[in-house]
């Protein structure tokens, strides 16, 4: 998978349908090419190294040979490339100028873990290739190892850097980023995530214009206005036509996504942890581990792109015993009775849960301390006799005997100011000295770069975890950081904050999922704010959104399926009119939002009256006739509901012998248009069976020609067909 020619230096990395080339040219290691594979590249497009004014030249030889014109693996800055560098340095004299040169490299099978970072893993050598281009500043002593892993099964590349000092004195890094991409030409679309909170990955696609073009997190966490992805597309690329280049960072944190096209009509992309109020002291000696990147290319649209993040996101990022199993339903009483709970009322939603066929129960906030607002007790993880008097083993071990397993929300990275917690350690949160603590949902955000505070996080989720027969955590984050600074950290190393909080948050998920590898662990941050490639690493789902309006979660999961799979999405069925945007639809179109995802409900079974009780009986059954398609089959989007208003997709077994599609009319029209829905992905040559009616069809029929969506009156319509091949 990774082919070596010595006499040349160069790096042929192949996957399974796509080449990348690395050449090392007068010490520099230079890219040459990324795209469809290539069975042998001998170079029949060489970089050229034309003269351009103003470009000072590393080799007096080579008057061309400008680091400010080449494309480079891992750029650096101070040499004459004025375009935006992989790393920059500050020496011990105060100078920022670097130059590092190749000086050895190494090929080994499998792929090596990042320490204290989530990334993408292989379960045998053999799955894997890995090379480590090594590289040297021979004036500051920087040296970085460049690592890129190819997959067998997996059209993947993968990079992230290690940075360390080998020189005499300090070095202070001040941006050390994963990738680094140069294309030599501009003829793409970008790509890109946009929102807000309960407006998660709107889709944003433009062409690439002459100046930088960045999305990226200062808020500490990936965020729900930008998520730690890119791709760039050429421009007649749709879902299933046309190259794409995807590039996803395995991070949880502030990062930085930046496209920069050159005077030349060049681009350079790159991703990484963001430059912005990062720094990091080494000292001689010292390392620093990047995250992951991980690149994608596909030669067959967007939906190809997302097979491949789907695949190995689920299989080689997603970890533990629920990354091959079936997800439960679940229902979660957040909307049923916010903070004013008592045990009476959720054994009573529990039980109308039982007859429904739900699996799972899920406690949300308000179970804790003296929890009856969002203004006290986080960090008091102590059960609220008031509202549960016999405590939470007695709750779990009714909820048990109902059939129904017991889940827990948590919100363990927050204090409250009115906590006995924070009363006992008020310098445990991130603040300033002489700054006010602004307050953002009345609550603080513990400083988890402090392992006082992180063996305090374990310990006390522990007690809890262990007083109770417990399946299911809910791990939420409903709180972006400000005035970011620990009291442990000295003046020289405040700037590190940050990470070294997402260095301490991955180390307690580490130890928790570890600790309870029975226990299924959901991500949420008031919904989507952290959905990201890091935080799936340790747990296998997350709430998409807190907004659960269908139609709103049309956009949402649509956005959201480019990069991550269908089964990692928490999708509820929720009351009417929605909480979120006061919206009224039926419980049918509700369900068949929500059964595009991790299915579940999240408002009062009590209060549904018979007919209502009834459908979601019938939801629940369907659902769980569905569930191994819909969690581990192949996802096509087929109408965008950014640009057509109606949104239509489907699920395909892998093996193609089954397939269900569902359609979402929203509004109605005042005149008759005919509508279609065409499957995706069905195998053209077998006949499929409707399973509702009978009527078999071919599979090239059914992807072709399509069949008619019904013409109803009125706005916020669904309609699904199942098939399977006879």
């Amino acid at each position: 998978m990774i082919q070596f020619d010595a006499a040349s230096l160069q790096f042929h990395l192949q996957t399974p349908g796509s080449s990348y080339v690395i050449q090392v040219v007068n010490g520099y290691p230079l890219h040459l090419y990324w795209g469809k594979r290539i069975r042998i590249y001998r170079g029949s497009a060489p970089v050229r190294y034309a003269y351009r004014s103003f470009a000072p030249y590393a080799d007096p030889k080579k008057p061309g040979f400008s680091p400010g014109t080449l494309p480079l693996e891992y750029p650096a800055s101070g040499t004459g490339d004025y375009r935006h560098p992989a790393f920059h340095i500050q020496l011990d004299n105060g100078t920022t100028v670097s130059d590092l040169r190749y000086s050895g490299h190494r090929i080994y099978p499998g792929k090596k873990k990042l320490p204290g970072l989530p990334a993408t893993y292989v379960e045998s050598d053999q799955e894997a290739e890995s090379l480590d281009l090594f590289l040297k500043d021979a004036v500051s002593g920087l040296s970085v190892i460049l690592t890129y892993t190819v997959f067998r099964d997996f059209d993947v590349l993968t990079r992230s850097a290690v940075l360390k000092n080998n020189g005499a004195g300090p070095l202070r890094l001040q941006r050390a980023l994963s990738a680094s991409l140069d294309f030599r030409d501009d003829q793409f679309d970008s790509l890109t995530f946009y929102g807000s909170h309960n407006n998660e990955r709107n889709i944003n696609r433009h062409p690439l214009h002459e100046e930088i073009q960045l999305v990226d997190s200062k808020r500490g966490a990936s965020s729900p206005q930008h998520d730690p992805f890119f791709a760039l597309l050429r421009k007649n690329t749709d879902e299933d036509h046309g190259e794409v280049y995807g590039c996803s960072l395995v991070y949880s944190g502030n990062f930085a996504a930046t496209i920069e096209v050159s005077e030349f009509h060049t681009v350079r992309a790159s991703i990484g942890i963001n430059p912005f109020d990062f720094s990091w002291l080494l000292e001689p000696g010292e390392s620093f581990q990047t995250p992951e990147a991980v690149l994608v290319y596909s030669g067959h649209g967007l939906n190809r792109l997302s097979h491949t993040y789907h695949k190995l996101y689920r299989s080689r990022l997603a970890r533990g015993r629920f990354r091959d199993q079936l997800r439960p339903i679940l229902i979660n009483n957040w909307e049923a009775t916010y903070f004013k709970l008592s045990e009476e009322r959720l054994l009573a939603i529990a039980g109308e849960a039982a007859k429904a066929g739900i699996e799972l129960f899920v406690l949300d906030d308000g179970w804790f301390g003296r929890r009856d607002n969002d203004r006290s007790s986080l960090g008091d993880w102590i059960v609220d006799r008031r509202k549960l008097p016999h405590g939470l083993g007695w709750l779990a071990g009714k909820i048990h005997d109902l059939g129904l397993q017991f889940g827990l929300w948590f919100e363990p990275e927050m204090v409250s100011p009115d906590s006995d917690l924070y009363r006992t350690h008020p310098d445990w949160c991130l603040h300033v000295p002489g700054r006010t603590r602004s307050l953002s949902r009345n609550q603080l955000v513990l400083d988890l770069s402090r392992r006082d505070v992180r063996d305090y996080l374990v310990a006390s989720v522990s007690a809890v975890l262990d007083s109770a027969d417990i399946n299911y955590v809910k791990w939420d984050m409903n709180r972006h950081m400000s005035e970011v600074g620990s009291a442990l950290l000295p003046a020289g190393r405040q700037r590190e904050t940050a990470h070294r909080y997402l260095l301490g948050l991955y180390a307690v998920l580490e130890t928790l999922t570890s600790a309870y590898p029975e226990i299924l662990f959901e991500n949420c941050s008031s919904g989507g704010g952290r959905y990201d490639p890091g935080m799936l690493y340790y747990m296998p789902q997350t709430w998409a959104s807190d907004n659960t309006d269908a139609i709103s979660r049309l956009k949402i999961q649509y956005g959201t399926s480019l990069l991550y799979p269908p089964v990692t999405i928490g999708a509820h069925v929720s009351a009417v009119p929605n909480h979120q945007v006061g919206r009224i639809t039926s419980l049918p179109l509700r369900g068949h939002v929500a059964m595009s995802g991790n299915f579940g409900y999240e408002l009062d079974l009590t209060r549904l009256n018979d007919a209502e009780k009834k459908q979601a009986c019938e939801q629940v059954a369907f659902y769980k006739k569905i569930r191994p398609l819909i969690q581990f089959g192949d996802f096509y989007r087929i109408l965008n509901p950014f640009d057509e208003g109606d949104a239509a997709w489907c699920f395909v077994a892998p093996d193609r012998s089954e397939a269900i599609g569902f359609y979402f009319r929203i509004l109605a029209d005042a005149s008759y248009r005919p509508r279609f829905f065409q499957f995706k992905g069905l195998d053209p040559d077998a006949p499929y069976e409707n399973l509702a009616n009978g009527e078999t069809f071919g599979g090239d029929e059914l992807m072709h020609a399509g069949v008619n969506v019904p013409n109803e009156r009125g706005d916020f319509h669904s309609y699904i067909w199942r098939i399977r091949r006879k």
